[in-house]
């Protein structure tokens, strides 16, 4: 979803060069965005496939940030190289027409200057939603996470305070993690509760693998009365994923937002998932709801 509707028009000639594409999925029947081998359904090899229909050739794609088996996205950014030339509306429709109906692209353009869907993003932002109730969800079944032990939504916000900045985040990284380094800044996270939904809003530089899922079962933790609210920061300090608790299931968590200069001509974000958006300013995206939370920033790096 953007900011500004996004017609779908035939005068524009898109390719020739570097193609970005935003697209959204339903991660439940999916083993996460990375091929894998034959048999095993992706969302790269689908959304693969179908560019490379329109495209008339294979294509390589790359993504803004790679999901886990069962995580969704609402906003996620991917480029690959073509030599061939399409409109706006050929490209969108040539490729929804291929995809099945867990993916759906929204808008392709020419990648500006050295655009990167990866390496040019400056931010990336998850939602992580849960269902707080005492009987489990069924209509929204694999699309939102669930506890029914109650959780104090304020609580979690002011625990997750102790993560905003630049940390070594070692604590809340996967045991199999690849990066180089678990240093993150963590600009922004807020807690907020809406009903009988409880949501947690977070945007970083990176995230390192399980990041997010970490976090979320931890401030569950916290949420629920099993553990203080001091305790999120001290084993942030302690850098030790073993004393960090559970990890979230993938279910309640979407890839919502990725930002780039303004110079690569990438549409803005309206954050998702479609039904938690009224629940946020459409500008800010900062909580509007009752329980209206402001997150606290954090200062850049120099």
């Amino acid at each position: 979803m953007f900011l500004t509707p996004q017609p779908l028009t035939t005068d524009t000639a898109i390719g020739n060069g570097r193609v970005a594409i935003i697209f959204e999925y339903d991660g439940q029947a999916f083993h996460g965005w990375q091929l894998q081998k034959s048999g095993v359904r992706s969302v790269e090899a689908e959304l693969s496939r179908a560019a490379a229909r329109v495209a008339d050739h294979p294509v390589d794609l790359v993504c803004a940030g790679r999901t886990d088996a069962g995580v969704h996205a609402s906003f996620q950014v991917a480029h690959f190289d073509t030599p061939s030339v399409r409109n706006l509306r050929s490209w969108v429709m040539g490729m929804n027409t291929a995809l099945p109906d867990d993916i759906s692209v929204h808008w392709a353009g020419n990648g500006q200057g050295d655009f990167h869907a990866r390496f040019s993003a400056i931010y990336r932002r998850y939602r992580y939603v849960i269902y707080n109730h005492p009987v489990r969800p069924g209509i929204q079944r694999g699309q939102v996470s669930w506890t029914f032990r109650p959780l104090d939504a304020e609580r979690m916000h002011r625990a997750s305070q102790a993560l905003v900045g630049e940390h070594d985040f070692s604590s809340f990284r996967a045991a199999g993690c690849q990066s180089r380094t678990p240093v993150r800044f963590l600009e922004q996270i807020s807690v907020t509760r809406c009903g009988e939904f409880v949501v947690i809003d977070v945007q970083a530089n990176a995230f390192l693998h399980h990041m997010v899922r970490n976090i979320a079962g931890a401030l569950m933790a916290v949420g629920n009365g099993q553990q203080p609210e001091d305790w999120i920061g001290d084993i942030l300090e302690c850098r030790d994923r073993k004393l960090a608790g559970v990890t979230a299931p993938p279910y309640g968590l979407y890839l919502v937002d990725v930002g780039y200069p303004e110079s690569f001509g990438i549409p803005k974000a309206l954050c998702g998932p479609a039904f938690v958006t009224p629940w946020f300013d459409p500008a800010s995206n900062a909580p509007i709801t009752p329980t209206h939370i402001h997150p606290k920033q954090g200062k850049a790096p120099a």
